[in-house]
């Protein structure tokens, strides 16, 4: 990723204020774009969440550490200054403005919660300057799943092949397919041809999809002949395929399920649906990530 860290922006977004004028967001995000060359790939890269690009991110961070810090005012909303300390930081020509530098300023101490003035007994507190705070929150939580991820798979290890084929398609039904009594069930356990499970897609029942889910061991990689086999099972039935693995598929397999419109589930993608659609799981703590709604204070302003 080329995106430059929040600190990266500091400098540059001073370089753009110094003349002292109003800057908008909207101007500021352009030019340090221009400034850092990115491509409109490393302008639209997303954080893990979905919900915000990293430059998006990472220059909102910057905004805010050089505010915390007195180096620029907000006079409107996504509006910028630049202040006579900002001046100073700029005449001083220093490398890089990462935020070691910024605990030189009483009001950034403050704000990372260093009670003192004494700048010489703030010195041993080292700052990671190689991600904002949604990024350590994001990558908290991204280790949080993996792990859960991996005690999922273990549980699901512990089940009988029969009682695997049937959380599946219990999964399926929770996250929407076969909405309603009997939308779902699975194949005898001898005979079925390959297929362990059929689900209905809509609730009218118009489409079917046909499942395949084989509870194998990490050491066992899903291949293309595999894939094949199920594919010729369910010809000619008039429905879509879905082969569920809590193992591995081979690139060949990948590659011939995809020109087959076969979807592939394997143990991370399978695990990671129990997580987001709350099968298997259960919430230990919510943290709310709250951010200032314009639209309240603009009410008072126009009282």
């Amino acid at each position: 990723m080329t995106v430059p860290k929040y600190f990266e922006m500091h400098k540059p977004f001073l370089e753009f204020l110094k003349d002292g004028n109003p800057h908008t967001l909207k101007e500021l995000k352009l030019l340090i774009s221009q400034y850092f060359h990115l491509k409109d790939e490393d302008l639209n890269e997303m954080l893990p969440s979905g919900r915000q690009t990293y430059f998006t991110n990472r220059l909102g961070w910057a905004s805010t550490y050089l505010k915390k810090a007195g180096l620029i005012t907000s006079p409107a909303k996504a509006t910028f200054v630049i202040t006579d300390e900002g001046r100073k930081v700029l005449a001083e020509n220093v490398a890089v403005i990462d935020a070691n530098y910024l605990m030189k300023f009483p009001s950034f101490r403050k704000f990372q919660n260093v009670d003192t003035d004494n700048i010489q007994s703030v010195q041993p507190k080292e700052i990671n300057d190689d991600e904002t705070p949604d990024d350590a929150f994001e990558d908290a939580f991204r280790k949080i799943n993996k792990s859960l991820s991996d005690d999922l798979l273990s549980e699901i290890m512990k089940l009988t092949p029969e009682a695997f084929e049937k959380m599946v398609l219990d999964l399926m039904r929770k996250m929407g397919y076969g909405t309603f009594e009997n939308a779902a069930h699975t194949t005898a356990v001898t005979g079925d041809e390959g297929i362990d499970g059929i689900i209905m897609e809509d609730k009218l029942g118009f489409d079917l999809i046909y499942i395949q889910a084989k509870r194998w061991g990490e050491d066992h990689t899903v291949g293309r002949p595999e894939v094949q086999a199920f594919v010729g099972a369910i010809a000619g039935k008039g429905g879509k395929g879905l082969f569920v693995t809590t193992s591995k598929f081979s690139k060949q397999a990948v590659e011939y399920a995809k020109n087959q419109h076969i979807i592939l589930l394997d143990g991370e993608k399978l695990t990671n649906f129990m997580i987001e659609h709350n099968f298997g799981v259960s919430t230990k703590k919510v943290f709310e990530i709250k951010v200032i709604d314009s639209d309240v204070f603009n009410d008072y302003k126009d009282e």
